[in-house]
């Protein structure tokens, strides 16, 4: 694995970013500079002259993007670099595939099983800062590890091929990153939701890469995915009423078709969380990271 974190004395708050910074201070700032493309939704994204407080505009397909909650995220791998810890992987061999993808470790208790977040973009971009980063960050807080995907854009099935390599890889060097290699769960947003819920029923090995144990529970929000089998994991959704885009009876009907084949399920029906609120901060969606966490947990405690 290689090493991109840079120990330093340098007290971390020092460099903790804040609203008014610019892109280009994350660019080149000493603990990100080295995956900085990674963190943006596309990596061209790099060069814009925006403020961290502007980022919503690189993300049309986004709502009640928060920056409090970019900014605790990101400078809490400030801050973990700060210390000497490696918090972002490749999980490619081949360069091409490398330069494109990555995982961002969001650490809990050593130990603990780990939640591996799919964020959306429509499969045109990646929107870790506002569905990848928080989530993860709220996560591990809860003692859980979290990683999130940076994957290939383009469509569904590379996206998948990433998301399958990436489960594979963790679970290959769980003893390495001191995360249990069972127990895991899934979890994505509108497209990310899709690559959750495709591996969910699938499996890893559908999609070219090493067979891994399958889920304890799939974790969706907002997306019309109707697919579904009957090896599905437990599922949590959320959605939200006024979703211009996610039907959220299409997600209802889906549940009600898992339920009725015995697997666990549990929907949240938001009213005025509009599509893509991430965390839901300011919303009525507000808080729905702790039902799905108990809902997983619950599936841990059913093994």
């Amino acid at each position: 694995m290689s090493e991109w974190a840079i120990p330093s004395a340098v007290f971390a708050n020092e460099w903790h970013l804040k609203a008014s910074s610019n892109i280009r201070e994350l660019k080149n700032h000493p603990y990100l500079k080295a995956f900085a493309s990674h963190l943006m939704p596309r990596p061209a994204d790099i060069d814009r002259d925006l403020k961290i407080s502007e980022v919503s505009r690189l993300m049309p397909w986004h709502g009640y993007v928060n920056t409090k909650d970019i900014l605790h995220s990101l400078n809490r791998l400030i801050d973990d670099c700060a210390e000497g810890k490696q918090v972002f992987f490749s999980f490619y061999e081949d360069k091409n595939r490398a330069d494109q993808t990555g995982l961002f470790f969001f650490r809990g208790k050593p130990g603990a099983p780990f939640a591996l977040i799919c964020p959306g973009g429509g499969f045109a971009y990646v929107g870790s800062l506002h569905e990848g980063f928080p989530l993860a960050q709220a996560v591990s807080e809860k003692g859980f590890n979290a990683f999130v995907i940076q994957y290939r854009i383009g469509g569904a099935r590379v996206a998948c091929e990433d998301l399958a390599q990436a489960l594979a890889w963790i679970i290959d060097h769980a003893k390495e990153l001191e995360v249990a290699p069972t127990g895991y769960s899934l979890w994505g947003g509108s497209a990310g939701a899709r690559m959750a819920a495709y591996l969910g029923s699938y499996g890893s090995a559908a999609f070219g890469a090493a067979e891994t144990p399958r889920a304890a529970a799939v974790v969706m929000e907002y997306t019309g995915h109707t697919d579904y089998t009957d090896k599905d994991p437990p599922t949590y959704a959320v959605v939200s009423r006024n979703d211009p885009i996610a039907d959220h009876e299409t997600m209802r009907q889906r549940l009600l078709r898992l339920s009725a084949l015995g697997i666990s399920t549990k929907f949240r029906l938001c009213n005025y969380a509009d599509h893509g609120f991430g965390l839901g901060t300011g919303s009525d969606a507000e808080g729905w990271l702790n039902e799905a966490v108990e809902f997983w947990i619950n599936q841990l405690k059913d093994k």
